[in-house]
């Protein structure tokens, strides 16, 4: 008898990544392929439909997950938007997933897969209680409580980036002035310094003064406004993930003293900052969870 399987999808701008697991989160077979151009609804799913013929070509797989690049519905159904892909409003992708392979599917934010990737099998499997932030193109964000993602009455809920840090600072896409996504994405890195995340973080290595002090001024400001997500939600543990976590040992220490000088004991009582463990990876390991939560029902 051969082992019940899913199928993690992680959508994105550039490339479509696609995981086949067990129920222990072993992954049996991966598969990237560059997402089509335009990246439409249809042309997207077509190519995710021909995808999961290559990956499960013995129809092994009981239920499909997919992350996307913008919110989902509450119900898991609907894409309801993605900004940087031409023609995401709405779409129902959920039910033509299903209409075409069979499989019961369900959809949610990338930030969401990526934190219920970290708590399954990486960073965040020893709490019931945490969040994420992802530090990269933008700040993204995602909130399990008591064990379970935390998505709002409308599936929204979780955009941690876009907390307000400074009500006079620089306008963000959001509508909102100064949000933590202003102070701590790569472009404003590079508004900032005049210089790529990684090359900051290799000059830090280096030892280069400039770079180091750059460094613990990031992590003074990500420590304000992790204080309010702290105060608010109380986790047990942050996740930090993203393309700039690569500098995390050089930010670490201001963000902690940060949160130690304006959060009281009792609201950070046992609190852990972690690194992400996953990498690219977790996108598809959390569509995976996704999956096996819809099939199993809980």
């Amino acid at each position: 008898m051969v082992t019940s399987q899913v199928i993690g999808i992680d959508v994105g701008g550039t490339a479509i990544k696609l995981g086949r697991f067990t129920a222990d989160g072993t992954c049996l077979q991966s598969l990237i392929v560059a997402a089509p151009q335009p990246t439409t609804p249809e042309a997207v799913l077509a190519l995710i439909v021909d995808a999961i013929a290559q990956i499960d070509p013995d129809n092994q797989t009981v239920a499909i997950g997919v992350g996307t690049p913008g919110p989902a519905d509450a119900t898991g159904r609907i894409a309801k938007i993605a900004i940087n892909l031409p023609g995401w409003r709405d779409v129902p992708l959920a039910d033509w997933l299903e209409t075409k392979t069979g499989k019961p599917t369900a959809i949610a934010n990338d930030a969401n897969c990526a934190l219920l990737g970290e708590a399954w099998l990486g960073a965040g499997r020893h709490f019931q209680n945490l969040i994420l932030l992802t530090l990269g193109t933008g700040v993204g964000g995602a909130i399990i409580l008591n064990g379970k993602l935390f998505v709002g009455h409308q599936g929204a809920a979780g955009e941690l980036g876009l907390i307000s840090l400074n009500p006079d600072g620089p306008i963000c896409n959001s509508g909102n002035h100064g949000s933590l996504e202003q102070y701590a994405c790569v472009t404003a890195i590079r508004r900032r310094t005049l210089k790529e995340p990684i090359e900051l973080g290799f000059l830090a290595q280096e030892g280069d003064a400039a770079a180091l002090t750059f460094w613990q001024e990031y992590g003074k400001n990500l420590g304000i406004g992790l204080t309010s997500l702290i105060y608010v939600l109380t986790p047990q543990a942050i996740v930090i993930g993203g393309g700039i976590s690569g500098s995390f040992e050089f930010f670490l220490p201001a963000v902690k003293a940060e949160i130690e000088k304006r959060v009281q004991p009792l609201s950070r009582v046992g609190l852990q900052i972690l690194p992400a463990e996953l990498g690219n990876f977790a996108g598809i390991v959390g569509a995976a969870k996704l999956a096996w939560q819809l099939y199993s029902g809980f």
